[in-house]
């Protein structure tokens, strides 16, 4: 599977404008004909392009630089030099683009939409265009107008159905594997997750958002390279693993960077997933349930060692999201 590329750094430039030229009339029965220097095409713009494939960063990892074709330049018998042909940059749906020579930023979040990010050169005019009643040779001819370039900055945005969030190592990678057939990296240390992960689950996407820590808000640990991906995520369940002593501080913990990074944040809707629940010291969880009461959220207990558990989780999240 190709490695999800969720920011790149690009060169584009629209195509310059081809020049007017100068060309004069010639036939037998007018040998001394006048001006017929035509202009030249324009040069093509430069689009970017929401596409649903969420890969499609990754393959421009090895070319930087995006270059519209340039308008041809005039030719005599006043013919049209031809426009150069428009270039169409595909990004994931969810980028945002920042144009850093122009200071202005484009999102795109819905499939198919279209945004002109830079603009052709004008094509030069022939010296037909400058014949008048005084001047009926002229000689004069310009040239074709550079085309606009930047270079940009496309940061990809999931927009999933489910994100989950928690602690590293909490349980997403597991959880996500189980629920999908996604083939998320496991291991029982921190920040195995680096990366986003992605799932299907009957059509509906789901998210494996790297771990998050104190001060992710502000950059630490993994930062909030990824907590922007949280930002379009419809709802999210929130692991918690039973191993901690506290499970409520871990949870209010991972909130309050939501709240730091995006106040809206705390304002999606979220269940709360109890995971590990092999690792739970008493036999009973409705104690540990009971400690979330406060927030009415839906709880879910759950151990990858208890089908069971996973099954109602899985079963309650697909009626839910197709009925949202």
């Amino acid at each position: 599977m190709a490695k999800f590329v969720d920011q790149l750094n690009i060169h584009a430039k629209a195509g310059d404008g081809g020049d007017g030229v100068v060309r004069w009339l010639r036939t037998k029965y007018n040998p001394k004909g006048g001006p017929a220097g035509g202009n030249g095409g324009r040069g093509g713009d430069v689009y970017m392009r929401a596409v649903r494939d969420r890969n499609q960063l990754a393959k421009y990892t090895g070319k930087k630089e995006f270059i519209a074709e340039s308008g041809q330049p005039g030719a005599g018998n006043s013919l049209y030099g031809k426009h150069g042909e428009d270039l169409y940059i595909d990004v994931p749906v969810g980028s945002v683009v920042t144009d850093k020579a122009h200071d202005r930023t484009f999102e795109l979040f819905t499939e198919g939409e279209t945004v002109k990010v830079l603009i052709g050169g004008a094509g030069g005019l022939g010296n037909e265009y400058f014949k008048s009643s005084t001047n009926q040779a002229p000689q004069q001819a310009t040239d074709g107008k550079p085309g606009e370039a930047a270079d940009f900055t496309v940061a990809v945005t999931l927009i999933v159905d489910v994100g989950l969030i928690g602690l590293p190592n909490a349980g997403k990678s597991t959880l996500l594997n189980t629920l999908t057939n996604a083939q998320s990296q496991v291991g029982a240390y921190p920040f195995t997750t680096l990366e986003p992960h992605l799932g299907d689950l009957y059509g509906y996407l789901l998210a494996d958002i790297p771990g998050l820590i104190e001060g992710a808000a502000v950059g630490k640990g993994l930062g909030h390279t990824f907590l922007r991906h949280v930002t379009r995520t419809k709802m999210l369940l929130h692991l918690v693993s039973l191993e901690h002593e506290n499970p409520l501080e871990v949870y209010e913990t991972v909130r309050n960077e939501l709240s730091a990074y995006d106040k809206t944040l705390a304002e999606k809707e979220e269940w709360i997933i109890l995971s590990k629940k092999d690792l739970y010291s008493k036999p009973d969880t409705r104690e540990v349930k009971k400690m979330f009461d406060n927030y009415n959220k839906r709880v879910f207990v759950i151990s990858e060692n208890d089908s069971k558990s996973i099954k109602t989780l899985s079963n309650a999240l697909v009626k839910h999201v197709t009925a949202s």
